[in-house]
């Protein structure tokens, strides 16, 4: 069954330049479809023509009308008093309508009880039962859990949120409403990892129809069935995730170029054999007839497009040497708001050429570490960096002292370099032509991010400190980003929750949890297997068993024996098990041994749990 259908669908906002042109595609029922393309290519304008909110200049748009369609970018006007746990209970509206007339019958009915009333009553019972009414705590406790929505946001006014804080709400709103149709635009924004492993898990257990926008190529590889992009105003089909598209991308283009290229050899030499007919014919009417036959061959061959790559940022970080060893150390840092301690007595060093990864959920305090690191934030302890050691750090909000400069002035006044060096590094980072009299306050967050990444490359650095450095950015930008991060040869220590970016960058992460930054010397998929491991060997709940001391009656001398030698060794597997736990923390980076350990501990549970039901039994 198709659920949305799109046929010559085409969007203009200057007459004369369609950003959307004859876009046609189906989605099924079931289907999981991502949507790409470059920033500003019509993918949220599509999205928004598919909702109603955006009217459309020709072509037809069928969404089933017997389904639920809602779009996570579309956040509603809630009333000023409104908690986040009212916007998200907004979801079951309908059955809070039943409730408050069940309520009411109630009332009525202590006084005086009618058939009618009981009728009535039972069939609304019927109704508020049948559409989870008594499940609605648990699932809005659910949601609330998987997208780290705490008791104390619940109870803060929906008013007084970010806006990023707004639209992971909303997501748990529309999670909450039981929608046939999820429009998801950018869905992993503003979510920490736990959160987007979740939504992973959500979306793939999912039975409707998914369609999300997403710069998010890990999220895309977990969820996506197949990939539609948006390329010039129309569309290109890929049926596979992310990583199929991209191979499937690269194969298309190498097919092209071959045709192109077999097809301007062909046109050379029909090209020189046309030139020399030409000559030997100019007494020779035969000769001269073929060449005016290979001239109309050579217009009638359909010619292939020469196949072109989106333009790439021409950039790399400015690098200052760096003498000595130790980049820099922290003893016993500490940071606390009143009676909120975000970390405390944190004590680590890094030495050059170190790429780390700072994680954790959101909340726990990374940014925060980043600016007590910077000195931009008070902090107690000790932070000392090596003398040579000059950073540059790009901030997760960008800020420009001067927001109504033009991007050309800002490079002239605040990098002090001469015009053409302005014109030729904004170049770099592809703003050219007009683009460069932008005031820097009027662009968009993946432009800014841009901007001040093009400022900071500018300068000679050995350590670079970023903060969620891919947010806003569209995939292109951020393989260029990391383009440039590859060839910088100094010290990388970045916050982010891109897992792509992680596992291409990261040689060793730091895990921001409980109050305490614990290191792990490896990558990104290491450190995901020792956490999986740590979790499979939390102390399974075993059954505590109350060890009779009173002679069972009618027992034996030999059942005696035997109960006391149970109990011996009971006691004795206990200890073991408890050394098991002091020696698996104490491997916990070593994940060989890891695995060992956890493997014998297993057995020795198994053992414990044998001995158990040996002893129940000698007792009855």
């Amino acid at each position: 069954m198709i659920d949305i259908q799109v046929k010559n669908l085409t969007k203009f906002f200057v007459i004369g330049e369609n950003l959307l042109e004859d876009l046609t595609f189906d989605i099924h029922e079931g289907e999981c479809v991502a949507v790409l393309g470059r920033n500003g290519c019509g993918k949220t304008t599509l999205f928004k023509i598919l909702t109603g909110e955006m009217d459309y200049d020709d072509g037809e748009v069928f969404v089933n009308p017997h389904k639920r369609l809602g779009m996570i970018s579309q956040i509603p006007k809630f009333p000023a008093a409104y908690t986040v746990e009212d916007v998200l209970r907004s979801a079951f509206r309908d059955l809070l309508g039943i409730k408050r007339k069940m309520e009411e019958l109630e009332r009525q009915m202590v006084l005086n009880t009618s058939p009618a009333q009981l009728r009535e009553y039972d069939d609304l019972s019927n109704r508020f039962q049948s559409g989870g009414g008594y499940e609605m705590d648990v699932q809005v406790d659910k949601i609330c859990n998987g997208l780290g929505i705490t008791a104390e946001q619940r109870a803060q006014t929906f008013s007084s949120l970010s806006g990023g804080e707004k639209t992971r709400m909303n997501l748990g709103r529309l999670l909450l409403e039981k929608t046939d149709i999820l429009l998801l635009d950018e869905p992993t924004n503003h979510l920490d990892l736990r959160s987007v492993e979740w939504l992973e898990g959500y979306i793939n257990s999912f039975k409707g129809t998914v369609l999300v926008i997403s710069h998010d190529r890990y999220f895309l590889d977990q969820v996506a069935d197949r990939v539609i992009e948006i390329t010039d105003g129309h569309a290109e089909f890929y049926s596979g995730n992310y990583s199929f598209y991209i191979n499937e991308k690269q194969a298309r283009f190498d097919l092209q170029m071959k045709q192109y290229e077999q097809e301007q050899a062909k046109l050379r030499q029909l090209g020189y054999t046309l030139e020399r007919m030409k000559g030997w014919g100019i007494n020779n009417r035969t000769l001269y007839r073929r060449a005016m036959s290979i001239q109309h061959r050579m217009e009638r061959i359909e010619k292939t497009k020469r196949p072109t790559k989106e333009k790439t940022m021409n950039a790399a970080f400015g690098e200052k040497d760096f003498s000595g060893d130790v980049v820099f150390k922290l003893k016993n840092v500490t940071k606390s708001f009143g009676e909120r301690t975000l970390f405390s007595n944190v004590e680590l060093t890094v030495e050059g050429g170190e790429r780390i990864a700072l994680l954790g959920d959101n909340g726990t305090g990374k940014s925060t570490f980043i600016k007590c690191l910077l000195g931009e934030e008070n902090c107690q302890g000790k932070i000392q960096f090596g003398p040579t050691v000059k950073w540059g750090y790009l901030p997760q909000i960008i800020h420009f002292e001067h927001p109504e400069r033009s991007l050309y002035d800002t490079m002239l006044y605040e990098k002090n370099c001469t015009p053409q060096a302005a014109r030729d590094r904004l170049g770099a980072f592809l703003f050219q032509g007009e683009d460069v009299f932008k005031s820097v306050g009027n662009l968009s967050g993946g432009e800014q991010s841009r901007m001040r990444l093009c400022m900071l490359m500018d300068e000679k650095i050995n350590l670079l400190i970023l903060d969620e450095p891919t947010n806003h950015l569209d995939i292109a930008s951020r393989e260029w980003v990391e383009a440039a991060i590859e060839e910088f040869e100094g010290v990388l220590l970045f916050v982010s929750h891109d897992r792509y970016f992680i596992e291409k960058f990261a040689e060793r992460i730091w895990h921001l949890e409980d109050e305490t930054i614990r290191d792990f010397k490896c990558g990104y998929t290491k450190y995901r297997s020792i956490l999986e491991h740590e979790a499979a060997a939390q102390p399974a709940a075993i059954p505590e068993v109350k060890l009779k001391k009173d002679k069972p009656k009618g027992g034996t001398k030999e059942t005696d024996k035997l109960i006391r030698r149970l109990e011996r060794e009971i006691s004795k597997q206990e200890d073991i098990l408890a050394q098991y736990d002091v020696k698996i923390e104490a491997a916990a980076m070593d994940y060989q041994e890891l695995s060992r350990l956890l493997s014998e501990k297993e057995e020795a549970e198994t053992l414990l749990l044998d001995l158990m039901e040996q002893w129940e039994s000698a007792q009855e």
